[in-house]
């Protein structure tokens, strides 16, 4: 928890005891679904937790805003997002079922209200958000596909509406059909040997 207050000082004192209740959490739901490696278990707050938090650095949600985190298995980017933004509205959709009963579980225990999940293939998914969020589900290329007319048409951000994804190792290949694209590489942000790789590339819709 440390390492999230270091990043992020101005939490209220109500979003450190979501934060601080999440690994216990986790780590019992992990013993009875298979949400999270189990090597990365006890590195929650940094594999998981700090590492959804890295495009609060890139953007700051805006009340009443609506993101769509895509394939969000455990609840990663979203959970941690939702924590951070209690006025936006996240949506976490997965196929596997089972996954979103833990979300449904660890939302509820710590009492967050803008979360809701779905159990849909993201093609099948209707509305529309300012964001799509993701945690390296699939090569963009697909991810574009899958998620195209998903964004609103009004800007209410500095960015405007579109992907933010993330992404490690070598995108020059995988980026090569979105000349646009910005890579913001969280190492400049986080100083932990583990984002030495890490990415959020944003790609406007």
């Amino acid at each position: 928890m440390t390492l999230i207050k270091t990043y992020f000082p101005e939490l209220t004192s109500s979003q450190i005891q979501q934060f601080e209740a999440l690994p216990a959490l986790y780590k019992d739901w992990n013993s009875k679904i298979n949400v999270i490696s189990r090597k990365d278990i006890d590195e929650l707050y940094l594999r998981h937790i700090l590492h959804s938090l890295s495009i609060a650095k890139i953007i700051q949600f805006k009340t009443g805003s609506k993101i769509l985190d895509v394939g969000t298995g455990g609840g990663f980017p979203g959970i941690p997002l939702a924590i951070l933004f209690p006025e936006t509205s996240f949506h976490l959709v997965d196929s596997i079922g089972k996954k979103l009963k833990v979300i449904d579980a660890v939302s509820s225990e710590i009492g967050l209200q803008n979360v809701k999940t779905f159990h849909a293939r993201v093609e099948d998914i209707e509305d529309q958000y300012d964001f799509i969020v993701s945690r390296a589900v699939t090569r963009m290329p697909e991810f574009v596909q899958w998620v195209k007319g998903k964004t609103l048409s009004l800007d209410r951000h500095q960015l405007k509406n579109g992907i933010l994804y993330l992404k490690g190792g070598d995108l020059a290949e995988e980026l090569n059909g979105f000349p646009d694209a910005k890579i913001f590489n969280i190492s400049e942000v986080f100083k932990e040997e583990f984002f030495l790789t890490k990415k959020v590339v944003y790609i406007e819709l």
